[in-house]
């Protein structure tokens, strides 16, 4: 059979069996998932920004910009699970009307957005008040006093600009769920231009502002927060497109079906991809208890593999829009297809990816830290943890792919239990056995991430292999 293409707005659904089939689904993929990687590889510049404007300030500020990141970032992520079932969500609504030959209805996507939005708001002060312990917790986890204080005062700062951030995340899933992957690129591409000029000027107390420092850097960083927010509104405000939803229309009226739907699939997702960010934070708190220099060292080398897996999460993004829209249609093969084209492509980046951690490691480590005297301790540490970092880009390629296609299947329970068991039932393990019961420390650590990893990419790939072989019923 040949390829074909169901021409319906806002996407072409590849149907066929053929090679040229797979091919087109490919080209379609390529089509959302550039713009969309591009978006979160502009999230990770900003906090790859702020790590190395830290860094060339002190080490004491990178390291605690270092723990300050990840006790936000996990804040944050908790409430990314209801944002994170927009995309999956509309995109079974584009399928099933395309299926159908019925005129999409622009109510019930619009009824997603608007309860993405309200979860924004039920969200929002629990997280914020769970950010104001950040000083206490970081004690009892035997942080050093003064790093947990500062921590502490990052935090407080990057808290301005969570629910900015969180919002800005329901409008972008709206848009790229429509196949306008573009707009959100470009909003974060002119807020990485924004943040790297705020701490520029705020750190260092250029061009006649205040020397900030840490805290500078958190009124960066939230600044660009809000600036993403208010620039993807007017986009979605102006853009015919997106403006013939009207996401905003009725704004207080609730669509309790919509908002129970979001939270029954949403809260696996950010359970499960709590599982996994949960276990790389422990493991930079682990790194504080090695001293100032394994954390510093242990925060650049943890910024690049970071910033590597942005590239496959925004190809699993896509493919989740790819597989919902397929599956919203009740077509398994078409899902089938479009999750493992996925795949592929993500492994073979983080293929090309591990190559380039493996030949340049120093070379990459100094763009953080000057190859100074006073850093080499860091610096040897940091080259050793990137070598162990090319390990693992391809099992992290596949897991985090392999996941995303299965939420396009509206498969969330399943993937969670088993992040869980991989994250938790033997990564963690892995991690104290080798970092503290082998006395291997920091590279201990970092072999425990890499065995987490290879086993959820084992679990999620073979979990995506057994349901798409089963049939997608249409909503």
């Amino acid at each position: 059979m040949d390829a074909s293409l169901d021409v319906t707005d806002p996407g072409p659904r590849v149907t066929g069996h053929s090679f040229a089939a797979w091919a087109a689904e490919a080209r379609e993929l390529l089509r959302l998932a550039v713009p969309m990687a591009a978006t979160q590889l502009a999230q990770m510049i900003i906090l790859a920004t702020d790590t190395v404007m830290l860094g060339h300030y002190s080490k004491e500020a990178l390291a605690a910009g270092a723990i300050g990141n990840t006790v936000f970032f996990f804040i944050w992520l908790l409430g990314t699970g209801p944002v994170s079932a927009v995309s999956p969500m509309i995109a079974h609504v584009v399928g099933r009307h395309a299926k159908s030959a019925k005129p999409r209805d622009q109510r019930e996507v619009r009824a997603v957005v608007r309860m993405g939005l309200w979860s924004v708001v039920l969200m929002s002060p629990p997280l914020l008040a769970a950010l104001f312990f950040t000083h206490p917790v970081l004690l009892v986890l035997r942080q050093e006093p003064q790093l947990a204080a500062d921590a502490a005062r990052y935090t407080a700062v990057l808290a301005l600009g969570l629910p900015c951030s969180l919002a800005f995340q329901v409008l972008r899933n709206f848009s790229t769920s429509l196949s306008r992957p573009v707009p959100p690129m470009l909003v974060m591409g002119v807020a990485i231009l924004l943040n790297a000029l705020g701490d520029y000027t705020l750190i260092f107390g250029h061009f006649g502002l205040p020397r900030l420092g840490l805290v500078g850097a958190g009124f960066a960083s939230a600044s660009s927060n809000f600036f993403t927010l208010v620039a993807m509104a007017g986009l979605a405000l102006a853009m015919p497109a997106l403006r013939r939803y009207h996401p905003f229309h009725r704004f207080l009226r609730p669509h309790w079906r919509s908002l129970a739907e979001l939270f029954h699939l949403g809260l696996p997702i950010g359970i499960t991809m709590s599982f996994e960010v949960a276990l790389f934070n422990a493991a930079t708190l682990a790194m504080g208890t090695f001293g100032i220099a394994a954390l510093a060292a242990h925060q650049i080398a943890i910024t690049i593999p970071s910033l590597t897996f942005m590239i496959p999460l925004g190809i699993g993004l896509a493919a989740t829009v790819r597989v919902g829209l397929a599956a919203g249609a009740g077509d398994r093969y078409g899902a089938r297809r479009a999750g493992f084209t996925a795949m592929g492509m993500g492994a073979l980046f983080m293929l090309s990816m591990a190559l380039v951690l493996l030949l340049f490691p120093r070379t990459i480590a100094t763009l953080w830290l000057p190859d100074i005297g006073a850093n080499r301790d860091v610096l040897t540490l940091a080259v050793l943890f990137l070598h162990v970092a090319a390990a693992f880009q391809l099992m992290d390629g596949l897991q985090v792919t392999a996941s995303m296609s299965l939420r396009g299947l509206k498969d969330a329970r399943g993937p969670m239990w088993l992040a869980g068991a991989s994250y938790w039932l033997a990564g963690a393990p892995m991690c104290a056995f080798l970092g503290f019961g082998l006395h291997m420390q920091g590279l201990g650590i970092w072999l425990g991430l890499a065995f987490g990893l290879t086993v959820a990419a084992v679990l999620l790939v073979s979990r995506f292999f057994r349901l798409s072989q089963q049939p997608v019923p249409a909503p």
